[in-house]
């Protein structure tokens, strides 16, 4: 009994050190931008796609979530924070549609299995589709319908998306052998 006890703890343990080390590489890939207005440019999609590669849904979704909640509660983990604010006032501004987007990008990226390049290659673009669709979505509600959302909140993105996309299609098979992260939880 005391063994199943310590077992337990040890996965309780690593899934907290994981998730931390996952809010960790999300606020450093916000850090790293090139400024666009109204959205800038960061290396978030690489990372929560990567999470989602090597932690899997569940535990994917924990660090994203962790992230997202340091956010609003005025951590400054964003990408524009604190200079343009935090906390809530931060999360309710042009990026919110993008950042909830992280949920579903990292949970369809943590669901597949990653076998073929091609696939593979589908299935991130299908997974980070769902960051820009919010965005979008998002960013006309805020801004108005009437403005170029595409053209200011997503063609600017889709090279480096492509290219950060085709990074992780060939690091998938590396990174998939982490298949032990995704027993954690």
């Amino acid at each position: 009994m005391e063994a199943i006890k310590s077992i337990k703890l040890d996965r309780i343990f690593k899934a907290i050190l994981i998730t931390l080390l996952g809010s960790i590489l999300l606020t450093i890939s916000a850090k790293i931008k090139i400024p666009f207005y109204p959205v800038p440019m960061t290396m978030q999609t690489f990372a929560v796609l990567f999470i989602g590669i090597t932690c899997g849904y569940k535990l994917g979704l924990t660090i994203v979530a962790v992230y997202l909640i340091e956010g609003l509660f005025g951590i400054p983990v964003f990408a524009n924070s604190p200079e343009k604010g935090i906390g809530l006032a931060y999360f309710t501004g042009p990026t919110m549609g993008y950042l909830i987007g992280f949920l579903f990008a990292v949970f369809f990226a943590g669901i597949y299995k990653y076998e073929k390049i091609f696939t593979t290659f589908l299935k991130l673009i299908f997974a980070v589709s769902f960051i820009y669709i919010l965005g979008l979505i998002w960013l006309g509600m805020l801004i108005g319908w009437e403005k170029p959302l595409f053209k200011i909140g997503a063609q600017p993105f889709l090279l480096a998306e492509l290219f950060k996309i085709l990074i992780l299609v060939f690091l998938s098979p590396t990174l998939s052998k982490f298949k032990n992260l995704r027993k954690i939880i």
